[in-house]
């Protein structure tokens, strides 16, 4: 069984969607009730649920940086900046993480799209 994503606000909903047709389960903000949190609720949400954080959001950056810096943990981030990646690259790279990745291997992890 691979990671479960939890994506924010900021990602495109042909993201999702292309992932749900590829059986990746994922779960958007705004369904569970959290498109207005902070980003600091927002990343203890995703760590509360177990689910990987995808965001497009640079501002959770810094907030992963500061837990990192003081040792508090969250469950991981996925970063997709709004340039210099297609949705299709997304998609292609979630689904990769999603499947060969263990909810073990994300703590205080930051990972960028496009993998390299």
């Amino acid at each position: 069984m691979g990671i479960s994503f939890y994506m924010d606000v900021h990602v495109p909903l042909a993201i999702t969607e292309q992932l749900r047709e590829r059986q990746i389960d994922v779960l958007v903000a705004q369904d569970d009730g959290a498109g207005r949190f902070s980003d600091s609720d927002l990343l203890d949400r995703a760590t509360e649920i177990g689910r990987i954080l995808v965001t497009q959001d640079e501002d959770l950056l810094v907030e992963a940086t500061l837990r990192q810096r003081t040792g508090r943990y969250f469950v991981g981030i996925v970063f997709a900046p709004q340039t210099g990646v297609t949705i299709g690259q997304c998609v292609e790279n979630l689904e990769l993480l999603s499947k060969a990745t263990k909810l073990t291997e994300w703590g205080n992890r930051v990972e960028y799209l496009p993998l390299r």
